[in-house]
């Protein structure tokens, strides 16, 4: 069977985020290095952050945690570390938040204001966290300025009603008041996407997932993003990953992940995650069915194939997709794959 054209449908209300509290924009040149050692180095107005993590003990954090250098709200520089010590070499002066995230514990987060160049030492105590449902890993909320805050917000639900000059203008002004925030160029990237600009909501999207590599939300709509270029192979890491960060991201990202392996000749994989896409649209949305019965077909069952098709016909025999699934039968039957009804 061939694939039919096709074009990959996001849900935005699912995918849309919440509004997520924060500061205005300032990026800074960064670095970080772990194993804090040695004396500052002055250049110009350089200064040297070095943070120590301890746990609700006091004891210094002995499991890997991951590092967040926010100025002004917008991040600067990230790090992981293992050994509770953390450096930052920054190449201005100005109010700083950092943020810790680690396994089993609450997020942890210390404001500084440096106002000229010198060492500062800043310590993040962590809290256990008892609760199941946190994710190892979930990044901490990015933070944002009122006025960006704001205009995020109006372009979300600008979106959701699709208005999409009224997110288009909204969003702009987000841009240009958070340019690196996540949130902010995750939302631009569905907003290119409900406009079928797909090659620039890949180029927000990867800027996205660069700066939170840990969205499942980002991850997946850059998996679509390239999976309507019909860059089925560049398509599968983001939408695999999106997939193992949080298995109930939604039938769309698992289409378009069945999608993407069944063009890359991976049947068996195509056929699972187009099956887990139809049971989580509950069988109501019929080009997951057509997919279904052509990774099927791909497997060499064809006879499974057809009760799909025969089963989409039934429940969407007036829907585009009927023209598509009769002619499969049709194929199926002329091909002595099924019996004939």
């Amino acid at each position: 069977m061939h694939q039919p054209n096709q074009r990959v449908l996001l849900r935005i209300g699912v995918l849309l985020l919440p509004i997520l509290l924060g500061s205005s924009s300032c990026p800074l040149a960064a670095r970080c290095q772990t194993n804090v050692g040695g004396g500052l180095t002055r250049r110009g107005f350089q200064i040297e952050i070095d943070v120590t993590i301890r746990d609700g003990t006091r004891d210094i954090l002995a499991v890997p945690a991951n590092v967040k250098l926010y100025c002004s709200g917008t991040p600067c520089e990230e790090g992981s570390t293992s050994n509770g010590r953390i450096r930052f070499i920054m190449n201005g002066i100005g109010d700083f938040t950092i943020t810790v995230d680690a396994a089993g514990y609450k997020p942890g987060q210390k404001d500084v204001k440096v106002s000229e160049p010198d060492k500062v030492q800043v310590e993040v105590n962590l809290e256990r966290d008892t609760s199941s449902s946190r994710r190892p890993g979930a990044a901490e909320n990015p933070i944002l300025a009122p006025k960006a805050r704001e205009a995020l917000s109006k372009g979300m639900q600008a979106l959701r009603d699709g208005k999409l000059d009224e997110a288009e203008k909204a969003l702009d002004q987000a841009m240009q008041l958070a340019p690196n925030n996540p949130n902010v160029l995750y939302m631009q990237g569905l907003l290119n996407l409900k406009k079928h600009e797909w090659t620039k909501a890949q180029s927000v999207l990867e800027k996205a997932t660069q700066i939170d590599p840990n969205s499942a939300r980002a991850l997946a709509a850059l998996g679509m993003a390239l999976c309507n270029q019909k860059k089925y192979a560049e398509a599968i890491p983001p939408l695999e990953k999106s997939v193992q960060l949080d298995a109930a991201s939604g039938w769309e990202t698992h289409w378009s992940l069945a999608e993407s392996y069944y063009h890359s000749a991976r049947f068996d994989e195509a056929l699972k995650a187009s099956q887990q896409a139809q049971a989580e649209s509950n069988g109501q949305v019929p080009h997951v069915a057509l997919l279904v019965a052509q990774a099927l077909t791909a497997v060499g069952r064809y006879e499974d194939s057809a009760t799909v098709l025969r089963d989409l016909l039934k429940n969407h025999g007036d829907g585009a997709e009927a023209v598509t699934a009769r002619r499969y039968l049709e194929r199926l039957t002329a091909n002595g794959k099924i019996r004939q009804q």
